[in-house]
């Protein structure tokens, strides 16, 4: 039987999913008194090996954090280029400048938000032959330190198509920071490339408030970012001796409670909100204004763990109007991402980009708009945003079917 949407007051764009579970592991924490650097850190950083299969893991602050840390590991440095993706999270492209490397876009494929092999392989040859440019920055020749690709809206990147990179010397670093649950022909995003990186903000699959991971197979480079996240301390962890610069990126034991309690339904989580995503999927097929796209799970990947819901509008469409008028009927969407990272005032301020510098990029930008997603979203809430999206498009003149 059909639910009245209008019956509904508002709908988020996020929310967290907790529960007494979550609340109860906090507060065992809280009552323990012992806040930091203790036993939950240790039983989540196992239980992240565990999913991923990867040998050695590492909780820490935030995916920001793990993926700067992740980069010094491998030793960008100065200088050095990481070839990068402009559509994501701005946090990817800044950990590169944070090691004071030059992060290299590479516009990305239509069909999934991502660059494609052989847009990567061509990157490495321009830096190869000198000519590379960022923005108006002219690049010498050199060889690419690595490629750090993103596993965008919990589509995995398709990471056996690279094998060639590692043969010649490039890093692969995983930003799986949307993807936990998903996979890659079998294999769990988490688990590719010399490192991998986790964020656990609350709007994730699984949250732990603020927090990230480092995942890897490579002694070197876990103990590496465990002196790091620590202010430098020594691998043997003597107190008040440090061996490096390093920073203040540990994970709190609150927060590795309430992470793993989470993970404890990480099956149960990853379900709803793929039943969520194919109800949205069937909800927008039957809608009565065509043009509006939904993304589609790329061939390579067979799990699916969405991160959002994001939709393609029409050509010509007004989004921030559409943003505008959907807020003022109780619900809350937003772009993703726009700007993409290339056009944002500091990258266009440090690297002189402009506009039309990568035009799938910019179109993509253009006409993303993230509908209310979360583990918890009820039938009731979507068939009140398709209900409203049609309407907005109503409003700004767009045509039925």
């Amino acid at each position: 039987m059909s639910h009245d949407p209008l019956s509904l007051d508002f709908v988020p764009v996020a929310e967290a999913s907790i529960d007494e579970a979550d609340v109860e592991a906090v507060v065992e924490v809280l009552r323990s008194k012992r806040l930091a650097l203790g036993p939950k850190k240790a039983r989540l950083e196992e239980r992240l090996k565990e999913l991923t299969g990867r040998r050695y893991a590492l909780a820490c602050s935030s995916g920001t954090a793990a993926l700067h840390m992740s980069l010094l590991a491998l030793g960008t440095s100065e200088g050095d280029v990481v070839i990068t993706t402009p559509f994501s999270f701005v946090a990817s492209a800044n950990a590169v400048l944070y090691c004071r490397a030059v992060p290299l876009f590479v516009d990305v494929d239509a069909d999934t938000l991502m660059p494609s092999a052989d847009s990567l392989r061509a990157a490495v040859e321009m830096v190869r032959s000198g000519k590379a440019r960022a923005g108006r920055l002219e690049i010498p020749a050199r060889n690419p330190k690595g490629m750090l690709l993103v596993d965008v809206f919990g589509f995995s990147f398709d990471w056996d198509s690279l094998g060639w990179a590692r043969e010649e010397g490039l890093f692969l670093l995983e930003d799986a920071c949307e993807a936990m649950g998903s996979d890659c022909r079998g294999r769990p995003c988490g688990s590719f490339g010399e490192v991998s990186v986790f964020g656990f903000y609350p709007n994730k699959q699984v949250t732990a408030g603020e927090g990230g991971a480092v995942l890897t197979d490579d002694p070197r480079v876990w103990r590496t970012c465990e002196s790091l996240s620590n202010q430098g301390r020594g691998e043997g962890g003597e107190w008040l001796y440090y061996e490096r610069l390093g920073y203040n990126y540990r994970m709190d034991e609150m927060s590795a409670a309430l992470l793993l309690s989470q993970l404890s339904r990480i099956e149960t989580i990853v379900k709803r909100r793929r039943e969520a995503y194919a109800r949205y999927t069937s909800l927008l097929s039957d809608s009565s204004f065509e043009g509006v796209k939904t993304l589609r799970v790329p061939e390579w990947q067979g799990s699916f763990s969405p991160f959002v819901f994001v939709v393609l509008l029409p050509e010509g469409i007004d989004r921030d109007a559409t943003i505008r008028i959907m807020r003022e009927m109780g619900v809350e969407t937003r772009p993703y991402f726009h700007p993409p990272i290339h056009l944002q005032p500091f990258y266009r301020e440090l690297f002189g980009y402009e506009e039309g510098s990568f035009p799938t990029t910019e179109s993509i930008s253009r006409r993303a708009l993230a509908l209310p997603f979360f583990t918890d979203i009820s039938q009731v809430q979507q068939e009140m945003v398709v209900d409203r999206l049609n309407k907005a498009l109503a409003k700004l003149g767009h045509t039925t079917r």
